[in-house]
């Protein structure tokens, strides 16, 4: 039986490349027996003494692929973040990185057609092939896992020489050591940052401890241990970061706050800064870098999570002529994002919008932003004085830390402009008390109030390997009390899959508990009500409880039952009763039906 036509295009590749002659090429396209890929490949390379790299441009032009040099290829543990390693090697395939909804892959075996549609169902994801030398990619997919760079950090730590072992803190940092771009402290503190941002991580924490340091980053919320130093390193690197923040590196006592823009120290042009944060621990220093990615963009509101409900009445809430929109929860649940996309959704060229940020996490086309800086005076308070006196429609103060920020601030909703802040408070009723404490009157606070948003960011069930199963017992009881519902949910994979990096959880969506002011809510406010009444006041207006909103996002499948108790609490409150109370004496009265 005749070669089949690809092998035949191979071979005519060959002779076009003058490493076959026309006579070979008529005997190997005439042979009658039927021969695979690899026969082919090996008789060209026994009888006919074909470079392995001849053969591989052959195939490439063969089945239009690009040929991929597996040589200089640097293998870690986060190249099988989307494929398994017993997966690679059994079909002779390496994932290269991936590209939006594309996974670059490189094949030893062209002619198997099946393996790009099952690395699909695997990931997920769009398949772009490329092609390399079986040999090279059989040596590089049988390195140990030790072998490997973990997360490619090993080639930097090494550079520093076998004396880095020495625990000794009291050596004297040479500022060559630091600043030099050759120096391994320099490539070592750009690989840590680089390796953060490009894992998705918020935060990147250097803890010193008695005979070793870490490195840790937050992906989805939770920290993950990315590397192990000895104490010498760790102030080395410590220095480093300070001398990116113009910080003291001399000041080891006081706590100091900087920033990095990372684009003045890497030439791969990635522009983002680090809100660095230094504090004095008991085994040194230790810092703190908030990533701010300023090529991100904000999402639309329609992606952050709201119910269909919250965000008809968010929506409607926001273009209020003037008043105080209030967001609250801890570092890290998503206020900024939401506030920024709620300005960018009221946005126009008849609209004058001011921004009071520290620091400014998203530059948005049409907004004044301006920068604090306490050093020099520049706070929230004063920010906002002057802004007063800008003809301004909206205000954004970045948050309400002190009694003048938030005198100034209910005084701004009272007179015309809408304003928006953060609050650090557990839920949107114990914001009235935060308010109280800071010596605000309480009929201020009704006069100025539109609606205080308390949110959370819940971790999303990995789509690839979530199971699904019908709850029961105690999970039943508490889903049935929250919605009124049960049924099938999902759970995670206990051992997760490549795609979710064995987490079983990849992403995290918002959830919201938004109380709007009414006529009830603000005879509560006037009257000193307590913030557990008037958390009753809301839930019979029809506010949804943060339990509530991650109930439901349980069961529209996008976390879990699990996710959900461990990001918030269940309610204290007798949901039912409340709703169902023939008047509100009734809910307020101190045995409501506890």
């Amino acid at each position: 039986m005749a070669l089949a036509r690809l092998q035949k295009t191979i071979i005519q590749a060959l002779q076009d490349r003058s490493k076959l002659s026309t006579d070979q090429v008529q005997v190997l396209i005439s042979s009658p027996d039927e021969m695979s890929g690899d026969e082919l490949e090996n008789l060209l390379m026994r009888e006919y003494k074909i470079r392995p790299f001849d053969i591989l441009m052959a195939k490439c032009r063969a089945f239009d692929f690009v040929p991929f040099n597996a040589k200089s290829f640097l293998r870690t543990e986060r190249t099988h973040e989307y494929l398994d390693v017993d997966f690679c090697r059994e079909h002779k395939v390496l994932p290269i990185c991936k590209l939006g909804d594309h996974i670059v892959l490189a094949l030893a075996d062209p002619f198997n057609l099946s393996i790009t549609s099952r690395v699909h169902e695997l990931t997920g994801l769009k398949i772009k092939p490329l092609l390399a030398d079986k040999s090279v990619l059989d040596d590089l997919l049988k390195e140990d896992k030790q072998q490997m760079h973990s997360e490619d950090f090993s080639d930097v730590v090494a550079a520093f020489g076998e004396d880095s072992g020495d625990d000794s803190n009291k050596t004297d940092i040479d500022e060559t050591d630091i600043e030099e771009d050759s120096a391994p402290i320099v490539q070592l503190a750009n690989r840590i940052i680089e390796d953060a941002y490009f894992s998705g991580g918020s935060d990147i924490h250097i803890e010193p401890f008695e005979n070793a340091a870490r490195v840790r980053v937050r992906i989805d919320g939770v920290c993950r241990e990315k590397l192990h130093i000895t104490p010498k390193i760790c102030a080395t690197l410590i220095a480093r970061l300070k001398v990116m923040s113009n910080l003291d590196i001399a000041e080891k006592r006081l706590p100091q706050d900087g920033r990095i823009v990372y684009k003045q120290f890497n030439r791969k042009g990635l522009d983002l800064d680090l809100r660095v944060s230094t504090a004095p621990l008991n085994h040194g220093e230790g810092v703190v870098m908030r990533i701010l990615d300023k090529q991100k963009s904000t999402l639309p509101l329609t992606a952050l999570g709201f119910s269909e409900e919250n965000l008809s009445l968010y929506r409607s809430l926001i273009t209020r002529p003037y008043g105080m929109v209030l967001h609250c929860g801890p570092t890290g649940s998503g206020k900024s994002m939401t506030l920024y996309s709620a300005l960018n959704e009221i946005n126009d060229p008849d609209t004058v919008i001011r921004t009071a940020e520290d620091p400014i996490e998203y530059t948005l086309p049409g907004l004044c932003q301006m920068q604090m800086h306490r050093k020099i005076g520049l706070t929230f308070a004063s920010a906002l004085r002057a802004f007063l006196r800008q003809d301004p429609d909206i205000i954004l103060v970045g948050e309400i830390r002190d009694t003048e920020t938030a005198q100034i601030a209910v005084e701004a909703a009272l007179t015309g402009h809408m304003l928006f802040s953060t609050l650090h408070t557990n839920d949107a009723p114990s914001t009235i008390s935060r308010l109280t404490e800071m010596e605000i009157e309480p009929f201020m606070i009704s006069a100025s109030l539109v609606c205080i948003c308390a949110q959370r960011l819940m971790r999303r069930v990995c789509k690839s390997c979530k199971q699904k199963y019908v709850i029961e017992g105690r999970e039943a009881e508490l889903m049935q009390r929250a919605i009124g519902w049960t049924g099938e949910v999902y759970r995670a994979c206990d051992d997760g899959c490549p795609v979710c990096n064995g987490t079983g959880y990849k992403g995290r969506v918002g959830i919201h508990e938004l109380m709007a002011i009414s006529e009830d809510l603000i005879k509560g406010i006037n009257s000193g009500m307590e913030a557990a009444k008037l958390k009753r006041i809301a839930i019979r207006n029809g506010m949804r409880t943060l339990h509530q909103d991650s109930m439901l996002k349980v069961r529209e499948g996008l976390s879990t039952m699990v996710e959900a108790l461990a990001t918030v609490p269940p309610d204290l409150e007798d949901l039912d009763f409340i709703r169902n109370a023939a008047t509100l004496e009734e809910v307020l009265s101190d045995n409501h039906g506890h």
